[in-house]
């Protein structure tokens, strides 16, 4: 074995006996979905001829009650894509939850890439009313402030605990933005979580939106990818900015085979990721210094608060723990397939020691 698999192999982010909740995005493809991607047919997706590839977004597109769909390489060129799609000019108005990843985590792409101004809407846990928008969208017809474009939602809410948008929110969110001829956009990353959480169709959500995608690289366990969906004159124009910002691919019927795997075997299942979240979290609740509602566990991501946040992910590391610190006092934790109940008595057994040991 070469040196460089050794140093990797004793790196605790790549130990297979550690429990790994840091991120859903963490999880390795299983023993079936290696196969799947092994025995995938392909071809060149580029000329649009990778089966597998067009199999997976005419899928998708079904799946959340659209036209048409896009395979690209991460959810976060969904969302720059979409927003250059409904973005006008340079200057025009993005609104989007105060916490939501398109502001807090995507490197100011939305004003590199298509000159958006984002502005954020203070919600609740990630959540915003029809009111809050109403009162946000700018007055047309002034040369003095950004033209409000596009209003953006992300079901489930990360930053608010994976809470998840209840239907009839997003409805009025929908209308209100198409009655002032608003595009909308969803970042659906965590969208079937949401789905299977509330018993809601995925097309129940999604079809309310100009855009919208899902996400195969977290909870349902895929290593790469995402799909877009929209109306076909969309997709056609995602396309150019998929081949003009390099996420055009070759044989990604690999990949697809391994997002099919996931929509076949691996989304009831996420019914066992939010049943896990809520254990930890009511575990972590009868833990003297943690501060948490395990009411807020609604899917697979659970917040709390502690004095010291980056030395209890120190803590916790040292026994097999893997978490997130999210600032000084808040840490985040996320179930996902690579989690099983065991791992979650565990983890709270060594927050137990880890609070213990620091008094």
């Amino acid at each position: 074995m070469n040196r460089i698999v050794e140093d990797l192999r004793a790196d605790h982010r790549t130990d297979p006996d550690a429990v790994n909740l840091s991120s859903d995005t963490q999880t390795r493809p299983t023993g079936g979905m290696r196969q799947a991607i092994a025995q995938a047919v392909v071809g060149d997706e580029q000329t649009r001829s990778d089966p597998t590839t067009l199999a997976l977004e005419e899928r998708v597109a079904d799946l959340l009650g659209h036209e048409a769909a896009i395979f690209l390489p991460s959810g976060t060129m969904c969302n720059e894509i979409a927003v250059r799609l409904h973005v006008g000019h340079a200057g025009d108005e993005v609104l989007a939850e105060a916490s939501s990843h398109l502001i807090n985590a995507e490197a100011g792409g939305p004003a590199v890439l298509s000159g958006a101004v984002l502005t954020p809407i203070q919600g609740e846990r990630g959540v915003f009313t029809g009111d809050r928008l109403a009162s946000m969208i700018r007055p047309p017809g002034n040369r003095y402030t950004p033209v409000t474009r596009l209003v953006s939602v992300e079901q489930t809410a990360n930053a608010g605990g994976g809470r998840v948008w209840p239907l009839d929110a997003i409805r009025e969110v929908a209308e209100i933005a198409r009655e002032r001829e608003i595009a909308t956009h969803l970042d659906g990353a965590r969208l079937l979580n949401a789905s299977v959480a509330g018993g809601v169709e995925p097309r129940s959500y999604a079809s309310l939106f100009d855009t919208a995608w899902i996400d195969f690289s977290k909870g349902l366990g895929a290593p790469v990818g995402a799909v877009l969906v929209g109306s076909a004159s969309l997709i056609e124009q995602a396309w150019r900015y998929k081949q003009m910002w390099g996420g055009a691919l070759r044989q990604s019927g690999m990949l697809a085979a391994a997002a099919l795997y996931a929509l076949d075997h691996h989304v009831e299942r996420l019914s066992v990721d939010h049943a896990n979240a809520k254990a930890l979290a009511e575990g972590l609740a009868g833990i003297d210094g943690i501060d948490i509602d395990p009411a807020h566990a609604e899917t697979n991501i659970v917040y709390f608060e502690v004095d010291d946040a980056p030395a209890f992910e120190a803590g916790l590391a040292a026994h097999g723990v893997l978490v997130g610190a999210k600032g000084r006092r808040r840490v985040r934790a996320v179930t996902h397939l690579d989690i099983t109940a065991d791992d979650i008595a565990a983890a709270i057994a060594a927050a137990r020691k880890v609070m213990g040991e620091r008094r």
